[in-house]
């Protein structure tokens, strides 16, 4: 611990970030502060692009249901696993290292490393698409495939510093895009209402029916994964409260008013691809020119996040390297994934999203369960050494409950997926509460059989 404590105090000023050590209080921010920093992860084309398809589903009544409790699973999630960050002010892949061990947490820190580094290089592509779709509105010539290369190249030099200068950058970008942002999505709105009366949309049939369930689930999937690395952010929080309103503001009200925007405008243009919908508003090249520019704006605030908690579990995996070097090497790997050969993560995108959705909420279930109900005393910064290198019942209970979300997952949707059987219908909230109760249950049956806990060796 001496170790890290020391490389935590010869790093630059600028881009000291605390990701081995707690973040002290006069470095503390409110929950307004983190709470735009959740919302420049929420207003996202990929938040749109959810509810905009959400709206291709359903009509706008059962849309906005659909987008309401599909916000409401993540919040609460989100919001319990922030209370973790803000009481012990460490990110996730340090708390992780309490419930997994001090070795056996680099598994962990690895899915979730891939699956914040996935969605790096996936939204990067899909800034480059944005990118290249401005530059042809601007120019009148679409680029072609070197302007897409450009494109991705110049925006993961963006995203990679504002990552690498840490929480102080992430909230200021947030803070002053978020607000353009609303803006953009509130005027297509008004110009839409002002060519569609209310009730014209709300009669208007979905394109492609489907279930409300299958809707509920896209919506609290597809951002599930945020809702479980929250501690990365709330260590900030000032306090739990600040940590729970700060998740509240960002995951409940920004997100799900951005996504409702998303399926109006999708039931208005008749495409659920937020590009198109821009261009297909007829408010002029003008427009289409902010618009393309605001699409940017809202990846670059939502992508530096992705690389951000990506470079946290990494220093937990490589505890010799500055967090900054981590983060560039990530972010110069990232551009190369991001490219539309040889990789093509694109094209991958849905198994991908799948498999976050198994492997990543089971391990906030676990780590949830761990500190409220089995060992909470034990949670503190100096006890880390005495933490065992692995605590195998609960990266058991992580891998079972990583089974089964396979066995619950449509065949096909993923590689390994089953399709065995349904719970609750949504792969992500059987992952996370399987976790939960299979650490609950070990631990105290375990406490229970042998008068204690010897994973560890209390202060």
């Amino acid at each position: 611990m001496a170790k890290e404590e020391k490389e935590l105090a010869g790093m630059d000023a600028l881009v000291r970030d605390y990701e081995r050590a707690p973040v002290p209080e006069e470095r503390q921010k409110s929950w307004y502060n983190m709470g735009m920093v959740w919302g420049g992860v929420a207003a996202c084309v990929v938040c749109l692009l959810v509810g905009g398809m959400v709206g291709f589903w359903l009509d706008l009544k059962t849309a906005a249901i659909a987008v309401i409790c599909g916000s409401l699973i993540t919040t609460v999630i989100g919001a319990i696993a922030a209370v973790v960050g803000a009481r012990l002010n460490l990110s996730t892949p340090m708390i992780a290292r309490f419930a997994f061990g001090n070795r056996g947490v680099i598994v962990v820190a690895a899915a979730i490393a891939i699956g914040c580094f996935g969605w790096f290089a996936f939204q990067l592509g899909f800034f480059g698409v944005t990118f290249q779709a401005a530059t042809g509105i601007m120019t009148g010539v679409a680029p072609g495939m070197v302007g897409l290369w450009i494109a991705i190249v110049i925006g993961g030099i963006l995203m990679t510093v504002s990552a690498i200068f840490g929480y102080r950058a992430l909230a200021w970008l947030s803070l002053v895009t978020v607000p353009i942002i609303l803006a953009l999505w509130i005027y297509s709105l008004v110009h839409v209402l002002g060519q569609y009366s209310w009730s014209e949309l709300l009669a208007h049939a979905p394109a492609d029916p489907q279930t409300l369930a299958v809707a509920i689930s896209f919506v609290a999937g597809g951002f599930m994964v945020g809702a479980v690395i929250t501690p990365d952010v709330s260590r900030y929080a000032k306090s739990a409260g600040h940590s729970v309103w700060g998740v509240i503001l960002g995951f409940f009200v920004i997100q799900a008013v951005l996504m409702y925007m998303g399926a109006i405008l999708a039931h208005a243009v008749g495409d659920w691809n937020m590009v198109n919908v821009m261009l297909g508003l007829g408010l002029g090249t003008a427009f289409g020119i902010i618009a393309m520019l605001v699409l940017i704006l809202a990846q670059w605030t939502t992508n530096d996040n992705n690389l951000y908690s990506a470079a946290l579990s990494f220093s937990v995996i490589f505890r010799g390297a500055r967090k900054w070097w981590l983060t560039a090497a990530a972010g110069a790997l990232g551009i190369i994934l991001a490219m539309p050969e040889p990789v093509n993560i694109w094209g991958h995108f849905p198994e991908f999203i799948s498999s976050l959705c198994i492997l990543i909420p089971p391990i906030a279930g676990v780590y949830i369960a761990d500190y409220f109900f089995i060992n909470r005393d034990f949670y503190k910064f100096e006890n880390l050494p005495k933490v065992a290198n692995a605590r195998w019942l609960m990266l058991a209970s992580w891998a079972v409950a990583s089974f089964i979300g396979f066995c619950t997952t449509p065949a096909g949707a993923s590689i390994g997926t089953l399709g065995w059987f349904n719970i609750t219908t949504i792969p992500a909230i059987d992952t996370f509460l399987i976790g939960f109760f299979l650490a609950l249950i070990a631990g105290w049956m375990y406490k229970k059989a042998k008068g204690g806990w010897p994973e560890t060796t209390p202060a």
